[in-house]
């Protein structure tokens, strides 16, 4: 037997490596297949994009935050990994009551790379996190920590209201990588905005993700109407708030992104 605590500080107790795993977290799951553990992870959500092929061999057994527990229970599942933010917490905590729950927390890039450590090692597979985490590291190494201009930036989530991201959260330090200034850092976590707040910090830029909210053309036309001098830009959702492997791809698109933004931003030409 082999005791670990999770992010929230409880102790898991397992008498061996799970052969039956559940991710309830899309980019877990992601970290999950880049692990090597494919026989080994049963069942997924709806929202578990990546890799495409499971969402074909693997059992779904709801979306994040409407779990089937009647599903899960056949299952039998010997460890479920799950995330504070993105499930329903009453429903995860059913779920511990009955199987050994493994539930991150994760705000930063440190914490992200603790929770790899620590699937890695409850799942057999603590010398292939290791080799991840080093790979993903150094390609934020290689991130220029200096810029011309520190451009002050508003991210949006999500629409009717508008919301956007707080200091403290996963997305505002990936802002900052990036050599952004998040425009609404003072605020937590997740906070409803207007327009007219947006415009009123004087911010230079304002990013439409395309996740949860799938922003598109459209809203960028849209928010061009109340400044036409505002520049606003399309980001990929998951570069910026993925937690798992999907970080080897954001060191590269942080700078790809800092480069558009800078081109569009003074009129210059960009790749």
């Amino acid at each position: 037997m082999f005791v670990i605590k999770d992010q929230l500080g409880r102790e898991l107790q397992l008498t061996k490596y799970p052969q039956k795993i559940i991710s309830l977290v899309p980019s877990q799951t992601e970290l999950l297949f880049s692990l090597g553990l494919d026989e080994e992870v049963i069942a997924i959500t709806s929202f578990c994009i990546h890799p495409p092929s499971w969402k074909v061999s693997k059992k779904i057994i709801g979306g994040t935050k409407k779990l089937h527990l009647s599903v899960i229970d056949a299952l039998q599942p010997d460890l479920i990994i799950a995330n504070k933010e993105e499930n329903e917490r009453s429903q995860v905590e059913t779920l511990a009551s009955r199987y050994p729950v493994y539930i991150s927390d994760i705000s930063n890039l440190q914490e992200a790379f603790r929770m790899m450590m620590d699937v890695g090692g409850i799942t057999g597979k603590a010398e292939t996190a290791v080799e991840l985490i080093e790979k993903i590291q150094a390609r934020f190494d290689l991130l220029s920590e200096s810029y011309p201009q520190k451009l002050r930036v508003a991210y949006l989530i999500w629409r009717n209201p508008y919301m956007t991201v707080g200091g403290g959260t996963f997305i505002h330090e990936m802002l900052e990588k990036a050599g952004f200034e998040n425009v609404f850092s003072a605020l937590s976590r997740y906070p409803v905005v207007t327009l007219k707040q947006i415009l009123e910090t004087g911010c230079d830029v304002v990013l439409l993700s395309s996740e949860p909210y799938p922003f598109d053309q459209k809203h960028v036309e849209e928010i061009k109407k109340i400044n036409v001098d505002l520049t606003c830009l399309l980001v990929n959702g998951e570069l910026f708030s993925w937690y798992g492997s999907r970080l080897l791809d954001t060191p590269p698109y942080l700078q790809q992104i800092r480069k558009r933004v800078a081109a569009l931003s003074f009129n210059l030409p960009h790749d």
